[in-house]
């Protein structure tokens, strides 16, 4: 009996060992797989077929088709405009191709650094050899802006393109064949290629040549020059796809898990860090954060918690501005309240080191509650802020709470050296299994509460000593830069910038881009002071600001 009663009091322990062990060993075939996976997702999508998966490419189009077939896979319906794609336009405006040349005396002149045609120039060539001094008919003419620059210092309305069409059509009219403009005076002329110029071109090609040129090849104004120029640009719209994917559990409110997939191409849009034409395959940035998606969706498939929906969201047109996440935002594929959104972006390289950073920890009080104790087994560091240079900050700017994982910037951040070898799976195996314990922890608290917080400016890098403090929206296709908001305590927000404003000058610098509002940022340091002009809505303003 003694015996009967022992076996039967080990018959539980033995019984609890036993279930302890299958869920260990089901643990352990679970991260196997995990880690297994992840490693196939980036090591197809930052293969060199892929040539670094450029918004808009083919290259793109094979990583979008892989993603697709992943979620085919799992069963996961999709939420797309057009299954599980929703294509977005990305306009480039007018770009200069390669077969624009100018040569004065048999020497060609290099495009961008010596000379560039006007947006509004004809399409056309030319040639001749005219004088500098003289505007003679079936020749090329020459003017130099600086006496209209002086006499039209002090006058505010004096806009420079339109003095400069009313002479090349003055021009024109008295059969000039080209009109070429230079600037040999001190100030300041505002000449700029406007790739969002939408007007008619003129009748006759116009290129501006830059100082340099101008001391190397008029310094001479009595002599004649042999001119040969072609003018050639085409307008550039590129197509782009999101890739949406819909987890459905009939709740109230729906969390989004985002990461973008889109890459550098060939460097294309002189965006890389080091030498274009090479293929920049992008295996940390975003390769890593895509198979994290991938698999956190797989894991959600097989158990997710009930109390919300998922909208599994692949994004292109980051590296170009967070053109995906907001068009999306725009114009939502699916109706449905917005719990928070979770983004990775760059979580390949965990170390202890570098630490894992958990960003928009400020944007819910929940996630104080919640996120350090569940990330207590890695090294982390958090950051408050909601905004930042990944598609989370789109989702911040409407309200909604958010969280970025990202695992730290590294010398091939942006370089053709980022490749799959120098991933680290088990560390995205560990936070996928963070993320979705944040998840399953914060299914139960409803709509969680959404918190402003301090804002960062978009960019991985600081370029100037002075900022105003702006987020630009890079998919503006009209003249000035257009702003997505004002960071909170900026310079921007203390003079009462809003988004939707449009900047269109600093001091003496007119800019009709983000790069042109770069270009004349660069230009000014702290203390400085000067005025701003922006409009709103039809009306145009001018402050004055001191950095």
């Amino acid at each position: 009996m003694k015996k009967w009663m022992l076996v039967l009091l080990i018959l539980p322990v033995f019984a609890e060992a036993q279930s302890k062990r299958k869920l260990r060993i089901a643990a352990e075939k679970e991260n196997i797989l995990t880690e297994s996976n992840l490693q196939k997702h980036v090591q197809y999508l930052a293969d060199d077929k892929l040539e670094g998966r450029r918004t808009g490419t083919a290259g793109e189009l094979l990583a979008m088709e892989y993603i697709i077939g992943q979620y085919k896979n799992l069963g996961i319906e999709p939420k797309g405009s057009n299954g599980f794609v929703q294509e977005f336009e990305i306009n480039e405006g007018l770009q200069l191709d390669e077969k624009n040349a100018f040569k004065i005396n048999g020497q060609s002149l290099v495009l961008q650094d010596e000379y560039f045609p006007m947006a509004f120039s004809a399409r056309k060539s030319a040639q001749g050899k005219p004088a500098l001094a003289l505007s003679e008919p079936g020749q090329p003419w020459f003017k130099d802006l600086k006496e209209l620059l002086e006499e039209n210092k002090q006058n505010p309305h004096f806009d420079i393109e339109e003095a400069i069409k009313k002479l090349v059509n003055d021009a024109a009219a008295k059969k000039a064949t080209a009109f070429i403009i230079y600037n040999s005076g001190s100030q300041v002329d505002n000449v700029q290629f406007n790739k969002n110029d939408a007007s008619q071109p003129l009748s006759i090609p116009v290129i501006y040549v830059k100082p340099a040129a101008v001391k190397k090849y008029f310094s001479d104004l009595s002599a004649s020059l042999q001119i040969e120029l072609q003018v050639s640009m085409s307008s550039k719209v590129r197509k782009a796809r999101n890739i949406i994917a819909y987890i459905n559990n009939n709740a109230a409110n729906t969390v989004v898990l985002g990461a973008h997939y889109d890459h550098l191409g060939y460097g294309e849009d002189k965006n890389a860090l080091d030498a274009v034409h090479e293929v920049h395959n992008g295996a940390d940035d975003n390769a890593s954060g895509t198979a994290a998606l991938l698999e956190l969706a797989r894991k959600l498939k097989l158990q997710s918690p009930k109390q919300n929906n998922y909208l599994l969201m692949h994004f292109s047109g980051e590296e170009l501005g967070l053109m995906g996440s907001k068009y999306w935002l725009e114009n939502p594929t699916i109706q449905t309240s917005t719990n928070y959104m979770i983004n990775m972006d760059m979580v390949g390289r965990y170390d202890t080191a570098r630490k894992l950073t958990i960003g928009g920890y400020g944007t819910s009080p929940v996630w104080g509650n919640t996120v350090p104790e569940l990330a207590k087994n890695l090294a982390f560091k958090l950051d408050s802020a909601g905004t930042g240079p990944s598609d989370h900050a789109s989702f911040y700017r409407k309200d909604i709470p958010v969280l970025f994982f990202f695992t730290g910037s590294h010398p091939d951040y942006h370089k053709a050296s980022d490749d799959w070898e120098k991933i680290n799976y088990k560390g995205i195996n560990e936070i996928v299994q963070l993320v979705y314990k944040i998840v399953e922890t914060t299914d139960t608290k409803g709509k969680i509460e959404f918190n402003k917080t301090r804002e960062q400016q978009m960019g991985r890098s600081t370029r100037f000593t002075v900022s105003l403090g702006v987020i630009p929206d890079y998919g503006y296709t009209g003249t000035g830069m257009r702003i997505d908001g004002a960071s909170a305590g900026k310079l921007a927000d203390k003079i009462g910038l809003k988004a939707g404003d449009v900047l269109l000058q600093l001091g003496d610098y007119k800019f009709v881009d983000v790069n042109s509002y770069m270009q004349s940022l660069s230009k000014f340091k702290k203390g400085d002071k000067t005025r701003l002009t922006y409009k709103r809505g039809t009306e145009e303003i001018t402050v004055e600001i001191e950095f």
